[in-house]
């Protein structure tokens, strides 16, 4: 590709290529903080190209590929370029990768233990593990949650915390401006921002952490706390893992060990400080 770059997000070397300099740049602002290893080979591919020459220049719009592709995905026009990219990186996690398991979930870790918060787009669960890494916890990721197979462990996959809609201004009124990407307007998702993780969290980021809660968050209705059985925590994270399918037995014995072991709630809440409010709270309870 004409223009290109590295980003190591946990343990994950992305090699990104695109036929435009923008989106480069682009990455190259967000991701200043994060380790870039020239030497080790990539584990993940990400293409942004024009699907015919003169596209590069005359309405330009930017096709998605790499390692794995979704063949009927629309192209994104150049002003969403860093989204383009951000959702390659995420393509080729979800489709490609089989170290460990992967759970479609944010998390956020305290000495050494970790709550996971699973749901569907929409639930909250980003932008509450957002706030909480802006306080005592460490963000561990928003994206994706991964569970070493034989020790049970998470790990953190703190990419750039996706910000959408109303708590772009939320996050905006708490963090240093310098951490905050441009604005993408008008997405398929609304408006969205980046917001760089704490320097700490990236910092943190190959330290595993003991999962010790398992949150379905819902944003909106009256404060509560629902206990969740196993069985019906086991289906919702078969449907939040895009590898369990491939893992086979080792997704099986993983995914069973985590339910079995880690206590599970849904939480409902109106507003962010009733949701951390939430989170401590059945934090407390599990650590005591």
């Amino acid at each position: 590709m004409r223009h290109s770059t590295r980003i190591a997000v946990g343990p994950v070397q992305f090699r990104i290529g695109s036929d435009w300099r923008a989106p480069i740049d682009a990455l190259d602002r967000l991701y200043a903080g994060y380790p870039k290893d020239m030497a080790r080979p990539a584990d993940a591919t990400v293409r942004l190209f024009a699907a015919r020459p003169w596209r590069r220049w005359l309405r330009p719009s930017v096709h998605i590929g790499g390692d794995f592709i979704v063949p009927d995905a629309l192209p994104l026009p150049l002003s969403m370029g860093l989204l383009a990219a951000e959702m390659g990186m995420n393509l080729q996690v979800a489709l490609g990768w089989r170290r460990h398991m992967l759970l479609h979930a944010s998390a956020v870790a305290r000495d050494g233990r970790a709550v996971i918060l699973s749901g569907e787009s929409g639930s909250g669960k980003s932008t509450l593990a957002a706030l909480l890494g802006e306080g005592a916890w460490r963000l561990m990721g928003d994206e994706f949650t991964l569970i070493e197979p034989v020790s049970g462990d998470a790990l953190g996959f703190p990419r750039a915390v996706s910000l959408k809609n109303a708590a772009i201004a939320e996050m905006a009124a708490r963090v240093d401006p310098a951490r905050l990407g441009p604005l993408l307007a008008g997405t398929p998702k609304g408006d969205i921002r980046h917001l760089i993780p704490r320097a700490d969290a990236i910092a943190a980021m190959h330290e595993p952490a003991r999962p010790a809660l398992i949150l379905f968050p819902r944003f909106g209705g009256a404060a509560a706390i629902e206990p969740m059985a196993p069985g019906e925590v086991f289906v919702r994270l078969t449907e939040a893992s895009t590898n369990y399918v491939a893992l086979g037995e080792a997704g099986f014995a993983a995914l069973a060990r985590l339910v079995r072991e880690t206590p599970a709630f849904g939480i409902s809440y109106p507003d962010s400080a009733a949701g951390m409010a939430l989170v401590e709270q059945l934090w407390a309870e599990a650590v005591r």
